[in-house]
């Protein structure tokens, strides 16, 4: 059959001399045309993309099967699985007729696979290896999105923050930081609190009880020990595939603004550890954000800021992020700009706001020979309107999309497997347990009771008699001239130096100082 002018120059625009994955293939009302791939430039997987379209129009299945084609192409996937059947990836998917139906006229050679999977869970709430990170890591702007916190008491907190890395107090979990606002607040931290900038009483209280409100929730479970080292999402299997390793999210959905902005450190945290690799051939790992419309709501200025600096150069080191929400108007214009592939699902226009969040989208497209404002309302399940940037970084042909059926399963992995393979997972033993080694917590402890004894002993001490002066002799003539040190005694003394506890605490908060950047945030090392 021949392909009209349109259709042919669709084809030649998805034809690449570089390694792809494929989405789909071209289609619209007739039904699919399996000669005309709709592919993605593995290359350009690091210019980041969108998934959007109302509930129920196959954004899951869409990230299903992209994140299947990133892993089968060697590069390492990261996902949340907010719903909780994107387990499915660790399954062979299950054939039926109308599946393969819809595969045969998409000319798909459709083979049931399962993928590598290592399933993870925030602070071990739910079924997989537990994913923490330290307060002091997480950092005041990513921990003010979780507690709510305006403006002024997000800057307040960053002094909180300097404060205790200038003091060598550690903020492992949310109990140091309660204890050192609670030492800022009292009487004999009060010198202490003048010193960085004299935050007033009320906003150490309002941080104060936002922070107990949050550890009541149950919180504190995702702040600690082991730390969680990003290096371990940049894995492949011996066989040459990419792992993905899968976030458990079902479980907190009462707390989203918890996981959006944990997902966000995550993205931080590689952003401070990579190298700069500039435009690689393929992306050190692909990374998909569902339910993105959490992570902006009610955000600070400083906080899109910092998500949209993130989103502008985490590219440079070679990872790629997929947001995936219902409309595009979800995501902040800064944001958007930066997103290299679109792939929109079915969008509903049954109210006002609804038409014009329609007009908005469409005007987003390239020019095309649909009328996308009425395209975009007539998509069956399953279907997209399509452009993604080619390796030149022009974007390709709009395309009205069938997207491909994954070959894993759709629906969840039954509960015994997943707990098989957390408990057969290397990295179980290395976060499985959590740690509570000395912090700020104890260390102010330990400085309060030093303190105490202190001043019982001065007390001690000024009611006893003071001792009659006893003559000391003469101290000759130039024995206070120091006497020259060999190299043997320098060298030594410099070993004591930087051997010692003081000069290893300045190296620490040092390096935290320097490394805190993007959201505030620093991997305590």
């Amino acid at each position: 059959m021949d392909l009209t002018p349109e259709l042919a120059a669709i084809r030649d625009g998805y034809t690449f001399d570089v390694p792809t994955i494929q989405l789909g293939v071209a289609g619209d009302a007739d039904g699919p045309h399996p000669e005309v791939g709709v592919r993605i430039p593995l290359g350009m997987l690091n210019r980041h993309g969108l998934v959007a379209g109302a509930t129920g129009t196959g954004k899951t299945i869409t990230l299903q099967t992209l994140a299947e084609q990133v892993s089968r192409a060697g590069v390492p996937v990261f996902a949340a699985d907010v719903k909780g059947d994107l387990s499915g990836m660790a399954s062979a998917g299950v054939s039926s007729p109308k599946l393969l139906e819809r595969t045969q006229a998409n000319g798909q050679q459709w083979q049931p696979s399962a993928c590598p999977v290592e399933f993870y869970a925030l602070g071990g709430e739910g079924t997989g290896i537990p994913l923490r990170t330290t307060i002091s890591s997480f950092g005041p702007i990513l921990l003010s999105k979780v507690l709510g916190l305006n403006d002024t008491q997000e800057s307040s907190l960053g002094l909180v923050f300097h404060y205790a890395d200038t003091n060598g107090l550690a903020l492992l979990d949310i109990a140091d930081l309660r204890a050192v606002l609670m030492h800022l607040d009292s009487e004999e931290g009060k010198s202490d609190l003048k010193g960085i900038g004299g935050i007033s009483g009320a906003t150490l209280g309002v941080v104060l009880r936002e922070l107990t409100n949050f550890e009541a929730q149950g919180g504190d479970k995702f702040f600690g020990e082991p730390e969680f080292d990003t290096a371990d999402l940049l894995r492949t299997t011996p066989e040459g595939l990419g792992m993905v390793s899968m976030v458990e999210l079902a479980q907190l959905q009462d707390k989203p603004q918890l996981f959006s902005t944990f997902l966000m450190w995550l993205l931080a945290d590689l952003y401070h550890d990579l190298p700069e690799v500039g435009d690689a051939d393929r992306p050190k790992l692909v990374f998909f954000f569902d339910e993105a419309h959490l992570l902006f709501r009610d955000a600070t200025k400083a906080f899109l800021e910092s998500i949209t600096q993130t989103v502008r150069l985490i590219r440079s080191k070679g990872v790629g992020v997929f947001f995936v929400t219902q409309t595009p108007k979800d995501v902040p214009d800064d944001v958007l700009a930066q997103l290299g592939s679109r792939v929109q699902h079915q969008l509903r226009a049954h109210t006002p706001n609804d038409a014009k969040a329609l007009k908005a989208t469409v005007s987003t497209y390239p020019t095309s020979h649909y009328d996308l404002e009425k395209t975009l309302t007539e998509l069956g399940i399953g279907q997209a309107i399509v452009t993604v940037m080619d390796p030149d970084g022009a974007p390709t042909p709009v395309v009205w999309t069938r997207v491909w059926a994954p070959e894993s399963k759709m629906g969840p992995t039954p509960p015994d497997q997943v707990q098989a393979a957390v408990a057969a997972s290397p990295l179980q033993q290395k976060y499985g347990t959590a740690v509570d080694p000395r912090s700020a917590r104890e260390i102010l402890a330990e400085r309060l009771e030093q303190g105490a004894a202190t001043a019982a002993a001065e007390t001690a001490r000024t009611a006893e008699p003071a001792p009659a002066p006893t003559a000391q002799p003469a101290e000759p003539r130039g024995a206070r001239e120091r006497a020259p040190r060999s190299r043997a005694q320098e060298k030594s003394v410099v070993e004591q130096i930087v051997g010692s506890s003081a000069f290893k605490q300045f190296t620490r908060t040092a390096a935290r100082e320097i490394a805190r950047g993007v959201f505030g945030a620093a991997r305590r090392r």
